[in-house]
């Protein structure tokens, strides 16, 4: 079982992670957007993040290399979900240092295998 912080301005996707990973045995909690994850972030470790890119106050691509850049995070798996699709996105998610990337819709299991092999 995991520590993982799920991000994202729409509470449905939200929902819909949350309940794919709790049923999964993981320890889920939510952020609305990056700002409020860079909070909760820094109040406790997670041992996986997972966020979409496109949110107010504070995009998934600046969460990512705010998290990066405190020793507490650098080796922390992040993942980004998001609708973005485009080689540039992702070359800046690489850039920022995201683990991996995945394209909404999700599809359960392969979230379920991508996180499993993230965490090793």
């Amino acid at each position: 079982m995991a520590r993982i912080l799920a991000v994202d301005d729409s509470a449905a996707m939200r929902q819909m992670v949350g309940i794919t990973l709790t049923g999964a045995g993981h320890d889920v909690q939510q952020a609305a957007d990056g700002a409020e994850a860079l909070e909760l972030a820094e109040r406790q470790r997670f041992d996986l993040v997972i966020t979409d890119v496109n949110m107010p106050k504070m995009d998934g691509i600046t969460l990512v290399r705010e998290l990066r850049s405190r020793a507490s995070y650098r080796y922390i798996p992040l993942l980004v979900l998001t609708t973005e699709a485009t080689l540039e996105r992702k070359q800046q998610g690489k850039a920022a240092g995201a683990t991996g990337w995945l394209v909404k819709p999700f599809n359960p299991e392969r979230l379920l295998a991508t996180i499993a092999k993230v965490l090793g």
